[in-house]
């Protein structure tokens, strides 16, 4: 499963290829979105947000697509009047006159809007994702000796959406290489 930074680089290729630009097609697959079609077309994409391994499609209108790619989930772009031979499942297109942003066999798919968006079950479970520029060493450092996650092992703790989202094993493994520091360690011991 990709963690933050893959999630991240595939946001800012999508927000490279069609941010700011008239979307002239607006697709999906399943049943419960096919009603927003005709509300995106001629919007714009404003920004395209990850907060951990989740993505969010920021449209002009106030609506937000929420994806997770899940273990099979793959954005692809292409020129708008392109067809991708594939046996993976289009769950998404999105298109402007000069590119086209394609999701495929991501099951984890939603539209939101502001309320929904606020009151997402996941986006509220997980905590502040490790790659958001607001996020400082001391927030992290106040997170990690609080009564909720002081006592984790941090071979856990660092997996933990809820601590700090976006990490995964790899870069757990590198954090705590990095740091020194067992897998067994916990931020009350070193206190």
């Amino acid at each position: 499963m990709p963690e933050g930074p893959e999630i991240r680089r595939v946001a800012d290729k999508l927000e490279d290829a069609i941010v700011g630009q008239p979307l002239t097609e607006a697709w999906f697959a399943f049943p419960q979105l096919k009603t927003y079609e005709p509300a995106l077309i001629g919007e714009q994409v404003q920004a395209i947000e990850t907060r951990g391994k989740a993505l969010l499609t920021h449209f002009s209108n106030g609506l937000t697509l929420y994806s997770h790619n899940q273990l099979y989930g793959v954005w692809r772009i292409v020129k708008p009047d392109t067809e991708l031979n594939s046996t993976r499942q289009l769950r998404v297109r999105l298109a402007t006159a000069g590119k086209a942003i394609l999701l495929y066999s991501a099951s984890d798919i939603e539209l939101l809007n502001a309320d929904t968006l606020a009151a997402h079950p996941f986006l509220n479970r997980i905590g502040p994702d490790v790659l958001n520029s607001a996020l400082t060493v001391e927030e992290v450092k106040e997170r990690l000796l609080s009564p909720r996650f002081r006592r984790r092992q941090f071979s856990g703790l660092l997996l933990d959406q809820a601590f700090l989202a976006g990490l995964g094993n790899y870069l757990r493994a590198e954090i705590l290489w990095l740091a020194q520091l067992l897998p067994n360690h916990r931020a009350a011991g070193s206190q």
